[in-house]
Protein backbone atom coordinates (compact mmCIF):
# COMPACT_ATOMS: atom_id res chain seq x y z
CA UNK A 1 0.00 0.00 0.00
CA UNK A 2 1.26 3.28 -0.62
CA UNK A 3 1.84 5.66 2.11
CA UNK A 4 -0.74 8.01 1.22
CA UNK A 5 -3.22 5.51 1.17
CA UNK A 6 -5.98 5.52 4.20
CA UNK A 7 -6.77 2.20 5.47
CA UNK A 8 -10.47 2.89 4.44
CA UNK A 9 -11.55 5.23 2.58
CA UNK A 10 -13.92 8.23 3.30
CA UNK A 11 -16.98 8.12 1.77
CA UNK A 12 -18.69 11.96 0.64
CA UNK A 13 -21.52 13.36 -0.78
CA UNK A 14 -20.36 15.62 -3.38
CA UNK A 15 -22.44 17.97 -5.91
CA UNK A 16 -26.25 16.86 -5.29
CA UNK A 17 -25.83 13.96 -3.48
CA UNK A 18 -23.03 12.25 -5.97
CA UNK A 19 -20.81 9.41 -3.57
CA UNK A 20 -17.20 9.91 -3.39
CA UNK A 21 -14.69 7.87 -2.08
CA UNK A 22 -11.46 9.84 -0.95
CA UNK A 23 -8.46 6.79 -1.05
CA UNK A 24 -5.61 8.98 -0.01
CA UNK A 25 -4.10 12.01 1.34
CA UNK A 26 -3.93 13.56 -2.45
CA UNK A 27 -7.76 12.38 -2.78
CA UNK A 28 -8.33 14.44 0.53
CA UNK A 29 -5.99 17.37 -0.40
CA UNK A 30 -7.79 17.91 -4.19
CA UNK A 31 -10.96 18.35 -2.17
CA UNK A 32 -9.63 20.54 -0.04
CA UNK A 33 -8.24 22.67 -2.06
CA UNK A 34 -11.04 23.14 -4.08
CA UNK A 35 -13.19 23.57 -1.34
CA UNK A 36 -15.09 26.73 -1.63
CA UNK A 37 -16.37 27.45 2.19
CA UNK A 38 -12.81 27.69 3.45
CA UNK A 39 -12.69 31.11 5.32
CA UNK A 40 -12.35 30.91 8.55
CA UNK A 41 -13.09 27.12 9.05
CA UNK A 42 -11.04 25.57 11.15
CA UNK A 43 -12.08 22.02 10.44
CA UNK A 44 -10.71 22.59 6.54
CA UNK A 45 -7.43 24.54 8.01
CA UNK A 46 -6.41 21.47 9.98
CA UNK A 47 -7.39 18.73 7.64
CA UNK A 48 -5.53 21.04 4.61
CA UNK A 49 -1.90 21.24 6.79
CA UNK A 50 -2.61 17.51 7.61
CA UNK A 51 -2.17 16.99 4.04
CA UNK A 52 0.88 19.19 3.09
CA UNK A 53 2.26 17.61 6.34
CA UNK A 54 1.69 14.22 5.31
CA UNK A 55 2.93 14.88 1.42
CA UNK A 56 6.04 15.78 3.10
CA UNK A 57 6.21 12.73 5.08
CA UNK A 58 5.82 14.61 8.44
CA UNK A 59 2.31 12.88 9.62
CA UNK A 60 0.51 9.60 8.34
CA UNK A 61 -2.08 9.27 5.84
CA UNK A 62 -4.13 8.15 9.35
CA UNK A 63 -3.63 11.00 10.78
CA UNK A 64 -4.62 13.00 7.84
CA UNK A 65 -7.92 10.71 7.29
CA UNK A 66 -9.39 11.28 11.07
CA UNK A 67 -8.96 15.43 10.45
CA UNK A 68 -10.37 14.99 7.07
CA UNK A 69 -13.60 13.04 8.14
CA UNK A 70 -13.68 15.65 11.42
CA UNK A 71 -14.16 18.55 8.42
CA UNK A 72 -16.82 16.08 6.53
CA UNK A 73 -18.79 15.34 9.21
CA UNK A 74 -18.47 19.67 10.17
CA UNK A 75 -20.31 20.36 6.56
CA UNK A 76 -22.36 16.86 6.28
CA UNK A 77 -20.49 15.35 3.80
CA UNK A 78 -20.30 12.04 4.84
CA UNK A 79 -22.23 9.47 2.43
CA UNK A 80 -24.30 6.67 4.56
CA UNK A 81 -22.11 3.28 5.32
CA UNK A 82 -22.60 0.71 2.51
CA UNK A 83 -23.28 -2.88 3.22
CA UNK A 84 -21.04 -5.49 2.18
CA UNK A 85 -23.22 -6.17 -0.68
CA UNK A 86 -22.80 -2.56 -2.48
CA UNK A 87 -26.22 -1.19 -1.03
CA UNK A 88 -26.69 1.42 1.72
CA UNK A 89 -27.12 -0.18 5.16
CA UNK A 90 -30.36 1.22 6.62
CA UNK A 91 -28.97 3.94 9.78
CA UNK A 92 -28.53 2.81 12.70
CA UNK A 93 -30.37 4.50 16.19
CA UNK A 94 -28.49 4.21 19.41
CA UNK A 95 -32.01 3.15 22.07
CA UNK A 96 -31.87 5.93 24.90
CA UNK A 97 -33.86 9.04 25.73
CA UNK A 98 -34.65 11.70 22.63
CA UNK A 99 -32.45 14.77 22.58
CA UNK A 100 -33.85 17.67 25.23
CA UNK A 101 -35.64 20.59 23.35
CA UNK A 102 -36.25 23.83 24.92
CA UNK A 103 -40.31 24.41 24.70
CA UNK A 104 -41.67 25.22 21.87
CA UNK A 105 -38.42 24.00 20.27
CA UNK A 106 -37.63 21.37 17.45
CA UNK A 107 -34.71 19.02 16.98
CA UNK A 108 -34.51 20.27 13.64
CA UNK A 109 -32.95 23.78 14.15
CA UNK A 110 -36.75 25.22 14.12
CA UNK A 111 -38.90 26.30 16.98
CA UNK A 112 -42.67 26.67 17.01
CA UNK A 113 -42.49 30.50 15.73
CA UNK A 114 -40.19 29.25 12.78
CA UNK A 115 -37.21 30.68 13.91
CA UNK A 116 -33.90 29.02 13.67
CA UNK A 117 -31.74 28.20 16.58
CA UNK A 118 -28.36 26.46 16.97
Amino acid sequence: MKPDMFERPVGILVGLGFPVEIRSVMDAYRLLVEWRHSSGDAAHSMALKACLAALRGEVEAETVRGLFVAFAERHHLLAPVMDTSGRFAPPTFQIGTAPRTSVGASSFGINAKGDHHA
